[in-house]
């Protein structure tokens, strides 16, 4: 049955279960219209927001980023926009975590009308929040004032890919005036989808090098289901190459090695190893420091 159809709830900032953390945002909402489970934003938040002209990678990014939140027991927040917002999404229902989409229009109205799909999932495993009443088609002004809702819930805002003109600087800005950590994925110096993320990082933003870098950035990374993420990382070995298992079973001992070493163990080429490592590290399956590499924790 579609969301049009089943009843939507409403709450005002005076009653019991209203978002405690938006009562501390300048322009705090009066109320809220929602589909799904409210509670959801009484756990740890994080916004994760970018481009909907996204790239490929930045899609990618984006669901990891995720998924890596989802499995420490963090509600992925975003605008269900087009990109990377369907990607943050779509990355954590996959892993089975909670999700909340913010819109500019009323709970009922799914925009873009392509994510309906998107917008069934959410409904039925996460949560459809506004501040706009049911059959308010969105309107441009409503997506800034949108984007302040979107950051007011998280106490992190992790900024995919955006251009210079992106509508997820605004959540940026919403953020740091609200007094959250803003954090950015680095990105390709000639691609226009970057130059806003990049230019966030260039003016104070955390860079993101790793997925897991999101939940240790809140303090989380031991908190939640560290049980289940152990399990699911290890379900995810099945996944890797050959070459990826082969270092992986020579770090396995718990000590650290030298990319020399790991070479010469192995019998991996210089140049290859270092991409081998590259991709373990971004998966979340090593670490590296000082020229060391190590089993990620």
């Amino acid at each position: 049955m579609r969301i049009e159809k089943r009843k939507i709830e409403k709450i005002t900032y005076e009653e019991i279960g209203f978002p405690l953390s938006l009562l501390e945002i300048s322009g705090m909402p009066k109320e809220l219209y929602y589909y799904g489970d409210l509670s959801i934003c009484r756990k740890p938040c994080a916004a994760i927001v970018g481009s909907r002209k996204s790239t490929t990678y930045g899609k990618w990014a984006a669901s990891e980023l995720a998924g890596c939140a989802a499995d420490a027991g963090i509600t992925v927040v975003s605008g269900m926009a087009w990109g990377i917002d369907s990607a943050a999404h779509r990355g954590a229902l996959e892993r089975e975590g909670k999700t909340v989409a913010v819109l500019g229009g009323g709970v009922d109205v799914c925009y873009p009308a392509r994510n309906r799909q998107l917008y069934e999932e959410i409904a039925e495993h996460g949560l459809l929040l506004s501040e706009q009443p049911p059959g308010q088609r969105p309107l441009p002004g409503m997506f800034p004032a949108r984007n302040r809702i979107i950051s007011g819930l998280c106490s992190l805002v992790a900024v995919v890919e955006a251009g210079l003109n992106s509508g997820s600087l605004i959540t940026a800005d919403f953020a740091l005036k609200q007094n959250k950590e803003v954090c950015a994925v680095p990105g390709n110096i000639n691609c226009i989808s970057s130059f806003g993320t990049n230019k966030l990082i260039q003016d104070g933003a955390v860079p993101i090098i790793v997925p897991a870098d999101l939940p240790r950035l809140m303090g989380l990374k031991d908190v939640y289901t560290v049980g289940r993420m152990a399990e699911k990382k290890e379900r995810a070995k099945d996944c890797l190459g050959a070459d990826e298992k082969t270092v992986l079973a020579v770090l396995s001992d718990g000590k650290e090695k030298t990319m020399d070493e790991l070479c010469q163990r192995t019998g991996i080429s210089a140049g290859h190893m270092s991409a081998v490592v590259t991709v373990l590290e971004m998966k979340g399956f090593v670490c590296t420091d000082l020229g060391k590499i190590y089993i990620a924790n």
